[in-house]
């Protein structure tokens, strides 16, 4: 919802844009869309994980008055705030979000998993220790700024989306683009972050996501299925987890729908919590206007 992230949409796709209506002089809300008058979609459809208005405190407008203001015909959304009470009469479909909870400091945290999972604990670190041993030193880098990592993730997480049968999301040129604009993006509510597993000085998983002060969104973890054995995708969201409680990141928001074991080797989680109906819980819809 922050304006870099329209910004960086923008420049990828530079025919969109975003609709504002005002009252008395003011600017009481905005209904953050692409495309033309017309048929509208949220920013960054398909990638984006928070869509909506963003409408002045206490400001309750008719849903299809503020379509009709803003020239839109019908306003398309995968991924819509919980609180968007808005567009929630619309919605076709309810997601709960799954977090991973850090914000009592990674300790807490790791005691939770010793107590309540403490296989998968035990497993995984000793995977992270023959990994050093087999294969070399063992470094996590939480905001890797190397454009090659970048390109390797996104390698790596196009031939996943082939192997399993899913859209490669990195076909689209202007996601491609859009990732490595974000990459670059510094701002205290918007921060492109790639986090990334390194074995012997080799890349062996990967993350990009976006971040804010409190907030990792996990949008695209990947791994080198060479190194599968060593469970490198759950080390990374370990060190992912611990890295982000020492910047003050207190949710690791890992989707609507979707938890850490859909995206790695062995099917476990790691400490993976539902959130009911929370800020990121995915609702996927349309409105229309008259």
């Amino acid at each position: 919802m922050e304006p870099e992230f329209t910004d960086a949409v923008g420049r990828v796709r530079p025919a969109r844009g975003w609709r504002c209506c005002t009252r008395a002089g003011n600017r009481p809300g905005s209904c953050r869309t692409s495309g033309a008058a017309g048929p509208g979609r949220a920013i960054g459809l398909g990638v984006s994980d928070c869509q909506g208005a963003v409408v002045q405190q206490g400001l309750v407008p008719d849903t299809r008055a503020l379509l009709r203001a803003c020239s839109l015909s019908s306003f398309a959304f995968d991924n819509l705030q919980a609180e968007q009470h808005l567009f929630l009469p619309y919605a076709a479909e309810r997601h709960a979000a799954h977090v991973i909870d850090v914000q009592q400091g990674y300790a807490a945290y790791e005691r939770v998993l010793r107590a309540q999972s403490p296989k998968f604990l035990k497993t995984t670190l000793a995977k992270e220790r023959r990994l050093g041993r087999q294969v070399g030193d063992v470094r996590f880098v939480f905001d890797e700024r190397d454009p090659a990592a970048l390109r390797t993730l996104m390698a790596w997480k196009s031939a996943q989306y082939r192997r399993t049968g899913r859209r490669d999301r990195f076909a689209q040129e202007w996601i491609t683009r859009l990732v490595g604009g974000l990459a670059g993006t510094r701002a205290p509510e918007c921060t492109g972050t790639l986090s990334v597993l390194y074995a012997d000085g080799r890349p062996v998983a990967a993350h990009f996501g976006l971040r804010s002060a409190t907030v990792l969104a996990c949008w695209f973890p990947a791994y080198d299925p060479g190194f599968a054995k060593y469970s490198p995708g759950l080390v990374l969201h370990l060190r992912m987890a611990e890295a982000a409680a020492a910047e003050g990141i207190g949710l690791l928001d890992m989707g609507a729908g979707r938890r850490v074991q859909g995206r790695a080797e062995d099917g476990r989680a790691v400490g993976v919590r539902g959130r009911g109906d929370p800020p990121g819980s995915g609702r996927r819809g349309a409105v229309a206007a008259p």
